[in-house]
């Protein structure tokens, strides 16, 4: 279950708070919505809940704050506006990844395509997606760790009458098995066919907290809508009988040709139009708001109350509006077994199953049963993501956008060895590696930068392992994944790099052009060190600043500022130098190392000595240390 207790947001200047003093309790095995207009405070609320909002108050699900459940999304399952997926990935890629995330089987992402409805659509790219399939998607995420809680915000919000119907079975099916579910909604008519109990906002306040039977005994009102070319003349008309038999009928003038007779029925209506020849385009009993703070209306409770257990798959979804109002039956059909009512009625009545524990449904499956849900799962405890190496993987690969920038850097580099080489006056080492004396950096070096800028960029871009749009948990395992990973790939771009250098110098200025340098070892660690280095110090400026733009501008800032501040330092006046250091290794180590080790080492501070090497080194850890500073500040509040 979930107990909130005093949400109050934090005020912004002299205008009062979003949310002031919220507190509500939504019980397991039961739908709970939140109820209320624009402006009302329910997407805040939902944020101060799942502790992505600073204010006051304090939220607990199933007895524990978020903060300390140890694998939050096995216990609740957020979905917050649209699928925060790159657009360029599949469904199935978008799915797989999260798997990895979650700690879960890759087959679960199956599983639940298969239960929403999103099979046929597995390898559909996130940005052509319907608004009614990115719903389906965002519910297969939610459902993905078979999470106990759910919590999405308004999430009926642009789909048609039939994918809400279905959308509702599945959060019906999910609660009648012993699942706590809290939505957000703004229309009373669907809250009343859908939810077993509704809170009322109204200004950042709850105004009422009432069952689904009280609510819609005191909040909705039956009415007649009436569209007819002749509205002004038959508005006349019922007002002036009304009068005469002292019945208490009120007319409303909806624009246009639309009435709103309140009071009155169908019958009344359609005789008073026939008896006056007056054409009728559409008569039909309707459910009408009454506003947040409407009282009980005695004449009209029994009807209302009908009205809103009437059958939900015969009414459509419908809007506060009364021109979005679909139109309900004039009768209300009987509830039967094994109907969408029926199956609220007994989830409604039935004692609430022990806490962790959730009854699984295995009756076959029929028209009117509630959606089947996917298997359970098993998933141990843990920080998430659980599997940080395999989502990494999985994100940087499911998507073409790495393959690209490694293809246009390997096409840049060789153009620009081939322009050096015929211009002549570039040394052995820089024309292999493609780097003009004018330019700060190698083209692999910037493309490996700009894949470690992308590792963190779309992370903040589309927080795929958020609750919300721009919040990424910041984790050191997932950190040092993405550190991993992007050294492998700017590894193999910097031999791709040099490889297709040296084989196009080859092909059209022969073998004089490609003979290995004498100093080939220290000179190859320096420019391994130098890709990798450009590619860290992307993925943690990205990381930082949460861009991918400072991620990239952190790369480009390292040879153009930090490198002289670095140089002109090794140029001021010294009294001692570091000549001899070789020697003075080998001596210090009181074992030789086989296969000359030593020179590695030796190699390595050679590398560090230079002022490319030391700047990048200092931006690298300068870096690293800002990030860890920002985690443990973000894990001490």
């Amino acid at each position: 279950m979930i107990q909130a207790f005093g949400l109050t947001s934090n005020p912004r200047k002299d205008t009062p708070p979003a949310v002031d003093d919220i507190s509500f309790e939504a019980r397991a095995g039961h739908v709970t919505a939140l109820l209320g207009g624009p402006g009302a405070g329910k997407t805040t609320a939902l944020r101060l809940m799942l502790e992505l909002q600073q204010g006051r108050g304090i939220t607990y699900f199933r007895g524990r704050p978020l903060h300390r459940i140890s694998h939050p999304s096995r216990e609740v399952g957020v979905l917050l506006g649209d699928v925060p997926g790159h657009p360029a990935r599949t469904v199935r890629g978008h799915l797989r990844m999260l798997c990895a995330a979650a700690g879960v089987p890759v087959c679960r992402a199956d599983e639940v395509l298969e239960v929403v409805g999103l099979v046929s659509l597995r390898e559909e790219r996130l940005g052509t997606l319907s608004r009614g399939m990115d719903r389906r998607l965002g519910l297969a995420c939610v459902l993905l760790s078979d999470p106990h809680t759910l919590v999405l915000d308004d999430p009926a919000d642009g789909l048609s009458a039939r994918e809400t119907r279905w959308l509702q079975g599945m959060l019906r099916a999910h609660a009648a098995q012993g699942g706590t579910v809290l939505i957000t909604a703004g229309d009373p008519k669907e809250v009343a066919r859908s939810a077993d109990r509704v809170v009322s906002l109204d200004k950042g306040k709850v105004v009422a907290d009432q069952a689904a039977a009280d609510f819609a005994r005191t909040r909705l009102r039956p009415r007649v809508a009436v569209r007819s070319p002749h509205a002004a003349r038959l508005a006349a008309l019922l007002a002036k009988e009304a009068r005469a038999d002292r019945r208490s009928v009120e007319v409303v003038r909806e624009g246009g040709n639309r009435l709103s007779v309140y009071g009155g029925t169908c019958a009344d209506v359609g005789e008073t139009a026939f008896r006056h020849g007056i054409l009728v385009h559409q008569l039909a009993d309707e459910v009408g708001d009454m506003g947040p703070g409407a009282g009980t209306e005695p004449d009209t409770a029994a009807a209302s109350a009908a009205e809103a257990q009437g059958d939900a798959d015969g009414a459509p979804a419908a809007g506060a509006e009364p021109e979005r109002s679909g139109a309900v039956g004039a009768s209300c059909p009987a509830v039967t077994a094994g109907s969408p009512s029926a199956a609220r009625s007994a989830a409604t009545t039935r004692p609430e199953p022990p806490s962790g524990q959730r009854k699984r449904v295995g009756a076959p499956r029929t028209l009117d049963a509630l959606p089947a849900l996917p298997p359970p799962i098993s998933v141990r405890s843990a920080p998430s993501p659980l599997r940080p190496l395999r989502y990494e993987i999985r994100r940087a690969t499911g998507i073409g956008t790495g393959f690209l920038i490694a293809a246009a850097v390997l096409v840049v580099s060789v153009v620009t060895a081939v322009l050096l080489a015929r211009i002549g006056h570039t040394p052995q080492a820089r024309l292999l590696a493609a780097w003009p004396q004018q330019v700060p950096l190698p083209p692999a070096a910037l493309g490996a930068g700009l894949i470690g800028a992308l590792a963190f960029g779309d992370e903040f871009r589309h927080p795929a392992l958020a609750a919300d749009r721009g919040t990424v948990p910041r984790r050191l395992g997932l950190l040092a994944a993405k550190l991993l990973v992007t050294a492998a790939t700017a590894l193999a771009l910097a031999v791709l790099a040099i490889g297709c250098d040296a084989e196009m110098l080859y092909l059209v200025y022969g073998r004089e052009l490609t003979q290995v340098p004498a100093d080939w070892f220290p000179a190859g660690a320096s420019w391994l060190g130098l890709v990798i280095g450009c590619a860290w110090a992307g993925v943690l400026a990205a990381g930082v600043f949460r861009s991918t733009t400072a991620g990239l501008a952190a790369v480009l800032a390292v040879p153009v500022v930090v490198v002289p501040l670095v140089h002109k330092a090794f140029e001021g006046p010294s009294v001692r130098t570091a000549a001899g250091f070789p020697l003075r290794v080998r001596e210090v180590l009181l074992v030789q190392w086989p296969f000359g080790g030593e020179r590695y080492l030796v190699a390595v501070a050679r590398v560090l000595a230079q002022p490319v090497g030391s700047a990048l080194a200092l931006s690298v850890t300068v870096l690293l240390c800002a990030y860890l500073f920002t985690t443990l500040r973000t894990r001490l509040r």
